[in-house]
């Protein structure tokens, strides 16, 4: 397909989403859609018995995916209307059946039901992903459960930690934004067959005020269409609350992605860890010897994107008078599936990111061993109390050595020199200085708590979702 080059691009379909993501929002998706839920009407009015025949249904049958888009836009400009533009143009292929297209519909059975459609499509394909991303993260927090590193709270340095359990906490997140998707997925309904303001005054003149008929009718379009139910009542749209409910999801999962491409970057300052680097890849186009984390640092910009959303459909959603005001299509049009494409992009890069995630071990120990000697302290005080020292006193001392120690580091450039200070206090002499430096001292649980989080949290999951995966995906860049 040719480009135009002197019009806009959105650079989520361009460059970062998956071609699988952008078909589930593409045009040919949706009005495909809208043809589906026109047979799936259709076939359930003639099934309760309204005079529609089977040569009829063929021919809708026969002409779903062949649309006219030259001809529906022809039509809209002429009648300003989308869903009507693509009632005649289906009229247009189908002449025995034009007569019963949409038969005791209003326009929101075809969008907002084919809307439901879409984010159960899109759920699945972020469900997927995310469970990709959970695998490649497990593996890694197995591979690294035993390698101690320097523990950080408000970015200082903090008791030890190891690798592997930090990896864990970037996980559990995920955790429990898969939670929330199962639970959105599991509660998706659609809008049914409410008609005009949601009474289904409609059907229940086309049924000659048999509301039993029209309850039945609505049903069995519902399982035509795989779903289990619609929503109990409607206004015109279906609750734009349900709007609102899975942009919370998107942007959870956006928010726990942007928390792990922060702290990578920040291991990436540190030189402990970084994201992969490409044979040919340039980090600057200066300074040749750079090695940004751009996936990481995109993985952010795109997290932020969809966070920034969220409040769009509430914001729509409050503002929906009485049964529906059409200040809601604009938004939804944009909001909705550039959410799902920007987090399909996140996702993708997420994958790609832990999958290839190099680690320097001899780093990580040089700045955990530059800390240590402080974190050392308690146990060395509590070795030489044993040896026989008066606790008071050996507490002041390592209060002493451990500020001169600290101007060292902090005033000139040193390096912590805090253990040679104490071996040359006597009243350190009794204890085994080097056996208290050893790191794994200092990790507590943490490896047992990496075998014990993958046991019991994760193994379920990944039973459960054994088999559902998304295909590979080459990032741009």
């Amino acid at each position: 397909m040719e480009i135009n080059r002197n019009e806009y691009r959105n650079p989520l379909i361009s460059r970062y989403a998956s071609p699988e993501m952008s078909a589930i929002w593409s045009e040919q998706r949706k009005f495909s859609t809208w043809r589906r839920l026109w047979v799936a009407l259709a076939e359930a009015e003639a099934e309760m018995g309204l005079p529609i025949t089977e040569e009829q249904l063929n021919e809708l049958r026969a002409h779903v995916d062949d649309i006219d888009f030259d001809l529906a836009n022809q039509y809209e400009r002429k009648l300003r209307h989308d869903v009507m533009a693509h009632v005649h143009t289906y009229g247009d292929a189908c002449p025995n059946a034009k007569g019963i297209i949409h038969w005791g519909a209003t326009s929101c059975y075809v969008t907002d039901n084919t809307d439901v459609i879409l984010i159960r499509d899109s759920f699945r394909l972020i469900l997927a992903k995310l469970l990709d991303v959970m695998r490649a993260m497990s593996a890694a927090a197995k591979e690294y459960q035993n390698l101690p590193c320097l523990a950080f709270t408000h970015l200082q340095p903090a008791q030890p930690t190891t690798l592997g359990k930090r990896i864990c906490l970037w996980l559990y997140d995920l955790v429990m934004d898969l939670e929330d998707l199962e639970h959105r997925m599991a509660h998706l309904r659609t809008r049914g067959l409410k008609g005009t303001t949601g009474t289904q005054a409609s059907f229940y003149a086309l049924f000659e005020n048999d509301g039993a008929k029209v309850r039945q009718l609505e049903a069995l379009v519902d399982r035509k269409i795989d779903f289990e139910s619609s929503f109990a009542v409607t206004g015109q749209t279906y609750p734009r609350k349900l709007d609102a409910q899975v942009l919370d999801v998107l942007a959870g999962i956006a928010e726990s992605a942007h928390k792990m491409a922060t702290d990578l970057r920040i291991l990436a300052h540190r030189k402990e860890c970084e994201e992969p680097f490409e044979k040919n890849q340039i980090g600057s186009s200066a300074m040749a010897y750079k090695r940004n984390p751009m996936r990481s640092e995109r993985i952010c910009s795109l997290a932020r994107y969809v966070m920034s959303l969220q409040s769009s459909p509430g914001m729509t959603f409050a503002t929906q008078w009485f049964e529906r005001t059409l200040d809601d299509s604009a938004n939804r049009r944009l909001v909705i599936p550039q959410a799902f494409l920007a987090l399909d992009s996140i996702l993708i890069l997420y994958r790609n990111v832990v999958e290839g995630m190099v680690v320097y071990p001899k780093v990580i120990e040089k700045n955990l061993r530059a800390e240590l000697p402080f974190m050392a302290t308690e146990n060395i005080m509590m070795a030489a109390t044993a040896a026989g020292g008066d606790r008071q006193e050996l507490h002041e001392h390592i209060r002493q050595h451990s500020q001169a120690a600290a101007a060292v580091v902090k005033q000139e450039g040193g390096e912590n020199d805090l253990m040679t200070r104490l071996a040359a206090d006597e009243m350190f002499a009794n204890v085994d200085l080097n056996a208290t430096l050893d790191p794994a001292l200092y990790v507590g649980r943490a490896p047992q708590q990496v075998d014990e989080f993958l046991d019991e949290i994760m193994a379920p999951i990944f039973a459960k979702y054994e088999g559902v995966t998304a295909q590979e995906t080459e990032i741009f860049c």
